[in-house]
């Protein structure tokens, strides 16, 4: 690589400003007051004084990566010329390459010696930002307005001097002002981390050597990125994903659209065709959605780091203004992880199986959000409580391996599971139960990892609503090469007794009371590979472990099991059994996902089928709640089934999957 460094000196300096970076994360998880926060739903980034990025940390949101440059480059365009030393800003504006609105960016610039090098700039999701919900998380919001503060570029400190009107203003037109202001000044010493780390490094080893190494690692990244991409195929590649619904046009799955050409040393997306925004908070800003290409794109190459040389190499035409993957104002954006983040980053990993078979891997289950808030009747004044809850879920099944099991979600592979104790010390909410759901993980030669189900009871509360963001209640976690899809999310309340409820999936300030309980699963993993693919003894070990249920062992793999002694795990296959129900489904198959979905919904209202055979045998959608048939999302849902999974039951068992079958520029090979 041309530079006029020494390697030597390169490669310190390049690890010095991840090292910079990852100095920031430890400062904002030791001093920030928000559970959220600590929980490590943050990110940091170093900036040139372009805003483009010159360096990652190495535990990112990843969902936060490919957002961040744009907004350091949205301050510097509205500071031009009156940017000093010691001043410090604030943003999260959506329509300017944020996030959603909770991601606020705190930003520094980075002088030395009178001479600006760049920027620094800490994010962190703050639970509360107003709007009409508590956690900012309206599914009902029909514009921004309805979800929270939105903050363009502002000067929060200037020149050292903290401007406590202007982060007043911010902080109390949100439910937990204290926490704000804590958080606020925790991402700016962040930031004040990362300037002192840059004057160190300059006063060592030379500002003009720093400056070039700050370009270098750019260039760096840029070109391995390149020689990587020249070193595949060249192609065009097309898949496509859904979000549930449009809430305002009745039921249907709602298309994102994918197109990804590799030409040379560059590779390229195009989500053209994309529906429009929709009436619901699952819409994404361009950030959000050029965010999701960036993560689901880099995992494809975990050696390389992360900084704005990779943006010249993976570049994306998000299509026309007004869609749902590149929403404009005033379309709200808060849900945009649970909806088009997820759905680009699975159809990435989907379209790089394609590629780079050896990697491939299905889908993993939606992000989801449960928020809960109200008054704390525990302590005095019954002051406002916020308890914001995310689950861990199953990842996709992997070429030669089974998903991971309750792991975090992709939005952010580093999140950490809230420790209960903590959340129920800061409300009065009391969880019931955390564990993994059998069965959840998608069927298939390799298994998706499983999801979990948690439970929580309300108590001395008062004034309390609940909301829930999240999505794949009917475009469930998805199989691929012939896998299987997991199951449906969603929330119950009071499940079990005389006032139970099914609220599904996406819901926005439901009124509870003290006693109430409610749980939801999350989704496992989809499974990869044809299910009567499956190892016998593979399947066996999932039952002794409780990861498959007897039942859903033959269903799914058509694998017959005896209990023997479950009090010591022994159980044995029914190899003759076995051989006879593997033929049967694989005869009969094909003909479940043309059955009458009438006929299917019938049976689930009576308690004959549940919704595991709704979905992987029938391809059938219902309300799960009342198990009406919703007939366009079945029809689309099948069409998905046919593409992702019935290409690829092949009977020759030299081939375990359809080579090529989503490039739309060459034949597909069988």
């Amino acid at each position: 690589m041309p530079t006029s460094l020494d390697p030597v000196t390169f490669e310190v300096l390049k690890n010095a400003f991840i090292n910079t970076v990852d100095q920031m994360a430890e400062q904002i998880l030791r001093t920030c007051y928000s559970f959220v926060i600590y929980s490590r739903d943050f990110s940091s980034a170093l900036c040139d004084p372009a805003g483009d990025t010159v360096m990652q940390g190495t535990g990112d949101i990843a969902a936060h990566v490919g957002t961040l440059h744009y907004t350091a480059k949205a301050v510097i365009r509205q500071f031009e010329g009156d940017i000093h030393p010691g001043d410090v800003f604030v943003i999260n504006d959506v329509y300017e390459g944020g996030s959603h609105f909770n991601d606020t960016r705190i930003i520094r610039p980075i002088y030395f010696e009178g001479e600006l090098l760049g920027y620094a700039q800490a994010n962190g999701h703050w639970a509360d930002v107003g709007g009409a919900t508590p956690g900012s998380f309206n599914v009902k919001a029909l514009d921004h307005m309805g979800e929270g503060l939105r903050i363009p570029p502002t000067r929060l400190w200037r020149e050292d001097v903290f401007l406590e009107d202007v982060a007043y203003l911010i902080a109390k037109n949100t439910r937990n002002p204290r926490d704000i202001i804590g958080d606020m000044q925790a991402q700016a010493e962040a930031t004040r981390v990362a300037e002192r780390e840059i004057q160190r490094l300059c006063r060592k080893y030379g500002v003009e050597t720093v400056k070039t190494a700050m370009a270098d690692v750019q260039t760096y990244v840029e070109e391995l990125t390149r020689a990587k991409i020249a070193a595949l195929p060249d192609g065009v590649w097309y898949t496509e994903d859904y979000i549930d619904q449009d809430p305002a046009h009745g039921e249907g799955l709602i298309p994102v659209k994918m197109t990804m050409t590799i030409s040379g040393d560059t590779v390229h997306y195009d989500l053209t065709g994309s529906h429009a925004s929709i009436s619901s908070m699952l819409n994404a800003g361009f950030g959000g959605s050029f965010a999701g290409i960036v993560a689901g794109t880099k995992m494809q190459f975990p050696d390389i780091p992360l900084n704005s040389g990779f943006y010249r190499v993976v570049t994306a035409d998000l299509g026309p203004v007004g869609s749902v993957v590149n929403a404009d104002w005033p379309s709200p954006c808060a849900g945009f992880c649970s909806g088009p983040f997820e759905k680009i980053m699975n159809s990435v990993f989907e379209i790089w199986s394609d590629i780079q078979p050896e990697r491939a891997m299905a889908c993993t289950f939606n992000l989801e959000y449960l928020l809960v808030g109200g008054r704390d009747e525990r302590e005095e004044g019954n002051p406002n409580f916020m308890w914001y809850d995310w689950m861990m879920g199953g990842w996709g099944a992997r070429n030669g391996g089974d998903g991971y099991n309750a792991s975090a979600a992709v939005f952010g592979v580093q999140y950490g599971t809230q420790p209960f104790e903590g959340q129920e010390r800061l409300a009065p909410v009391l969880t019931s139960c955390h564990e993994l759901v059998p069965d959840s993980g998608g069927p298939g030669m390799q298994r998706g990892g499983l999801g979990a189900e948690k439970g929580g009871r309300l108590w001395a509360s008062d004034n309390t609503v609940m909301s829930y963001c999240c999505d794949r209640e009917r475009s469930v976690t998805w199989g691929l090469w012939g896998g299987l899809p997991s199951i449906p999310h969603g929330v119950w309340l009071n499940k079990g007794t005389d006032d139970e409820q099914y609220l599904g999936s996406i819901f926005a300030a439901v009124p509870i009371k003290s006693g109430d309980e409610f749980t939801r699963p999350s989704a496992g993993g989809g499974g990869l590979g044809d299910p009567l693919r499956r190892k016998v003894l593979d399947v066996l070990e999932d039952v002794v472990d409780g990861y498959v249920t007897i039942a859903r062992a033959e269903k799914d793999y058509g694998v017959v099991i005896r209990e023997v002694d479950p009090e010591v795990f022994e159980y044995e296959v029914d190899l003759p059994a076995t051989v006879a129900a593997r033929e049967y489904i694989r005869d009969n198959r094909h003909r479940w996902l043309d059955r009458d979905p009438e006929e299917v919904a019938a049976e689930y209202r009576a308690g004959l089928v549940n919704d595991m055979d709704c979905v992987r045998q029938y391809g059938v959608i219902l309300d799960w709640g009342s198990g009406a048939v919703l007939d366009t999302t079945t029809a689309q849902f099948r069409a998905m089934l046919q593409r992702r999974t019935v290409i690829h039951w092949t009977d020759d068992p030299e081939i375990d999957h359809v080579a090529g079958a989503l490039r739309v520029d060459s034949p597909v090979s069988a």
